[in-house]
């Protein structure tokens, strides 16, 4: 049976642009509510993974990148709710989520420190419902994007042929060389913009990115990134 795959930049729960308030809850509510399968998330605040599963309705797992700079989520979150368009991630924190439907299983959950200078950045994996492995990674943006991708690329691909890969790139498909190497190992054609998803192994659909029009919540434009989604199997 085909699985609905999605990603997404969540912005850290901002609105684009960001305003005081922050939306991750609705954020969440609207990636998960026609229930798809997968879905790969970058940039939650560290005080949302516990929330995931509540608002979304599926099993989250997710990793920390960059830890709390106060040492306490709650208290960075706190202090955030004040302005999130002024804070943003400085005090709350950073990480990576999956969420898989209930009734799919998790298993060989790894991770991978693809940064540790400046903000730290990571790529988590696990193979999901027995079927393939999924791969969730964000990378920074500019000089360092291209040989990051390519270790998220490296790591992934070298754990089994049947591989997606979900997140996002900071890269277009027309830059750097990492796009080119996942074309010779099989990998599916990218989509327009920096957030990906790109599979190994099994049929896919093409990549489709939401237009803003399905992201907007209340006239509010939620996140700077738009969630791309496909089908496999």
């Amino acid at each position: 049976m085909p699985l609905l795959v999605r990603t997404w930049n969540v912005f850290h729960g901002n609105a684009h642009p960001p305003r005081r308030r922050g939306y991750l809850r609705e954020m969440i509510e609207l990636v998960a509510g026609d229930r798809p399968d997968v879905v790969a998330l970058q940039e939650v605040p560290v005080w949302a993974l516990g929330h995931l599963e509540r608002w979304s309705g599926m099993r989250p797992f997710g990793v920390v990148a960059a830890r709390p700079r106060l040492g306490s989520a709650g208290l960075g979150r706190w202090i955030t709710e004040l302005h999130h368009g002024l804070f943003r991630s400085a005090l709350t924190g950073q990480a990576n989520a999956i969420l898989v439907a209930q009734g799919l299983s998790i298993e060989d959950e790894r991770t991978l420190t693809v940064s540790q200078a400046g903000e730290r950045r990571v790529c988590q994996s696990a193979r999901i419902g027995g079927f393939a492995v999924f791969a969730n990674f964000h990378v920074t943006g500019g000089g360092p994007a291209d040989e990051q991708f390519r270790r998220v690329a490296e790591f992934a691909a070298s754990q089994d042929e049947r591989v997606v890969l979900a997140g996002d790139a900071n890269l277009r498909f027309e830059q750097g060389r990492t796009y080119a190497l996942l074309r010779e190992w099989g990998f599916s054609e990218p989509a327009a913009g920096i957030d990906q998803l790109l599979v190994r192994g099994v049929p896919s659909s093409p990549p489709l990115v939401w237009p803003e029009d399905r992201r907007r919540v209340g006239g509010t434009l939620l996140s700077d990134h738009a969630p791309v989604e496909l089908t496999v199997g």
